[in-house]
């Protein structure tokens, strides 16, 4: 995180993996590095195209992605 106003992009990140570390990585610990591997792999699938965020409007952010991709090109 480098240049001005950077600082509050950790922010971002940080809220992001408490919540990857709170849903699915203490909820369904992993035996092995490869299981963790494919825990998150699925969970990041799911949190993007599945789980509402209330940030969003109660949308994922696939669909936000796509909205501004639309507004983008119009």
């Amino acid at each position: 995180m480098d240049g001005k106003g950077r600082a509050l992009d950790v922010v971002f990140v940080e809220r992001l993996w408490r919540t990857v570390k709170y849903e699915p990585v203490y909820l369904r610990p992993a035996d092995t590095g490869s299981d963790l591997k494919a825990g998150l792999r699925t969970y990041f699938a799911w949190y993007n195209t599945e789980r509402p965020h209330s940030s969003l409007g109660g949308k994922t952010p696939e669909v936000t992605y796509a909205e501004g991709l639309l507004r983008q090109a119009a």
